[in-house]
């Protein structure tokens, strides 16, 4: 598959997403993550390596810098700043001109680099106008400190007044067969604006990839047990794995696991193809398509090398049609996140 833009650079088509190697899915290790991440770059292409200052409280830049500083030139470094967490372990959003500049030093310190490709804003601070954030951010790219900006988790409305501060080169919100809300406005957006949108979690916290369980199987600093709670409670799990059976039927046929047929959904949804409906029956044709680069993470290497190998997978316009009706916001039982986070999420307003 040929490479992804992204802002001024060339990427592969599926990146590496490194909160895992640090935080939320309970203790990682950091030899076993520093095997992935090696043998990830050994995989080939030019790789997105996605990670964020708030990611083990610093742990994962600090990991990233410590294993590829001396491999810098093979990926391309994307972090985020913006989002902290206090002693009692509470989420803090600051978008404050003052507070991102320092930020983005701490995390190069810690990224052992000089300049960090693509730096978004983690979260929008409702305190703070995006045209003040991103203001901030484009200093530092005259700065030489960062080379292209991004915004995570905004709508349509937020994207466009921080494009018109400084040019926006990706956009990054949770989109996967199970969560949608991209498709109100978001994709359209990033598609008119030439921008690179980059799905997070896109095998739905593990649940596409037929790996998750419910609430009660899992640790307790597992984020599936907090903030994505509501999908993975008991009843809710239970009635959306009914939806794992068919899937596995439509992976089967195309000679794939479920993540990868997952992921080649997603890859499909960017690429320049015609006649595929959105869940509510719209026709998502070329001018509505942007590039997008899925992010997936993972602690095996195994499962790394399966989840790259779903560039190559092209699935019929059968088989998205079919993936489109079966698993979408309308099938899926419980929210995407819990109800605070969701009141909160500036992209919950498209």
């Amino acid at each position: 598959m040929a490479n992804c833009k992204l802002g001024p650079f060339d990427v592969s088509a599926i990146g590496l997403g490194c909160m895992n190697l640090s935080a939320g899915y309970g203790p990682a290790d950091d030899e076993d993550s520093e095997q992935l991440l090696l043998a990830t770059l050994e995989e080939g292409g030019t790789r997105l390596f996605d990670t964020a200052a708030i990611y083990g409280a610093g742990h994962s830049e600090k990991l990233l810098g410590r294993v590829l500083h001396n491999r810098r030139q093979q990926f391309v470094l994307a972090s985020k700043g913006g989002l902290s967490k206090d002693t009692a372990g509470n989420s803090n959003v600051c978008g404050r001109p003052e507070a991102l500049k320092l930020q983005c030093e701490q995390s190069l310190r810690r990224l052992q680099t000089e300049v960090i490709d693509l730096y978004y804003l983690h979260r929008l601070d409702p305190q703070v106008p995006v045209e003040e954030s991103v203001g901030a951010m484009g200093e530092l790219v005259r700065e030489g400190k960062i080379q292209a900006l991004g915004l995570s988790e905004v709508c349509r409305d937020t994207l466009l007044r921080g494009h018109r501060e400084y040019p926006i080169s990706a956009v990054q919100s949770e989109y996967s067969l199970w969560s949608r809300t991209p498709e109100r406005a978001m994709l359209s957006t990033c598609a008119e604006l030439d921008i690179t949108f980059v799905p997070f979690a896109p095998l739905g916290r593990g649940f596409l990839a037929g790996s998750a369980q419910p609430v009660d199987q899992l640790c307790e600093d597992d984020i599936r047990c907090s903030m994505a709670r509501p999908r993975f409670e008991t009843a809710n799990f239970k009635r959306n794995s009914e939806l794992l059976v068919p899937l596995r039927r439509i992976a089967n046929r195309n000679g794939c696991n479920l993540a990868q047929l997952a992921l080649a959904w997603l890859l499909s949804r960017g690429r320049k193809t015609e006649g595929v409906l959105s869940a509510g029956g719209r026709d998502a044709s070329t001018d509505e398509r942007c590039r997008i680069i899925p992010i997936p993470g993972t602690r095996s290497i195994e499962h790394m090398r399966q989840n790259l190998a779903a560039e190559a997978i092209c699935l019929s316009p059968e088989d998205l049609a079919e993936l489109d009706q079966l698993v979408n916001d309308d099938t899926v039982a419980g929210k995407r996140y819990n109800e605070a986070l969701m009141a909160s999420a500036d992209s919950e307003r498209d």
